[in-house]
């Protein structure tokens, strides 16, 4: 009786502690970081990158956006301030642009800062492309990952995170 006790006691102990090492904690990032440059999207948590992605931006990504229309992504400080689980791509994250900066900025030249600014995965359909999509820059300004990549970070980020977007 002992033996057959600890020996479900022995199984029952290396089953969790096999489900234990297989399961992941849930990404939590208290801040974002995009390198333009490198092309890549970081997940941060008291200043420590838990993930990165590569991604996809603006179809013209030199420089900061500067008016509507110039398929720039954006450069400085902004927020995540809302999400959109019904967008024309699989699902999308907000940007806070135009800032206040950026606005004053535009009026300065004369035209519209533009909007729109969101991270977003794959448009709707189009799933199926995967990473490919980042063989070029192809958004109108957004920063585009694959769908499974914005689950997590749809997952890991809350309305309100800032999300910092350097050259």
């Amino acid at each position: 009786m002992r033996i057959r006790f600890l020996t479900v006691l022995v199984v029952w102990f290396l089953c969790v502690l096999g489900i234990a090492q297989t399961t992941h904690p849930a990404l939590h990032a208290d801040r974002v970081l995009v390198l333009k440059k490198d092309r890549t999207l970081q997940l941060l948590s008291r200043g420590k990158v838990i993930k990165a992605y590569k991604v996809a931006l603006g179809g013209d990504p030199l420089g900061p956006k500067t008016r509507q229309g110039d398929h720039k992504t954006p450069e400085g400080v902004y927020v995540l301030d809302y999400r959109n689980a019904h967008s024309q791509f699989y699902k999308s994250l907000h940007i806070s642009y135009p800032n206040e900066h950026d606005r004053a900025e535009a009026r300065r030249s004369g035209v519209a800062p533009g909007g729109d600014v969101f991270v977003h995965g794959l448009p709707k359909g189009f799933g199926y492309v995967g990473a490919a999509h980042r063989l070029r820059d192809w958004t109108d300004g957004c920063i585009a990952l694959t769908n499974q990549e914005i689950d997590e970070i749809w997952l890991a980020v809350a309305d309100g995170t800032p999300i910092e977007i350097r050259p």
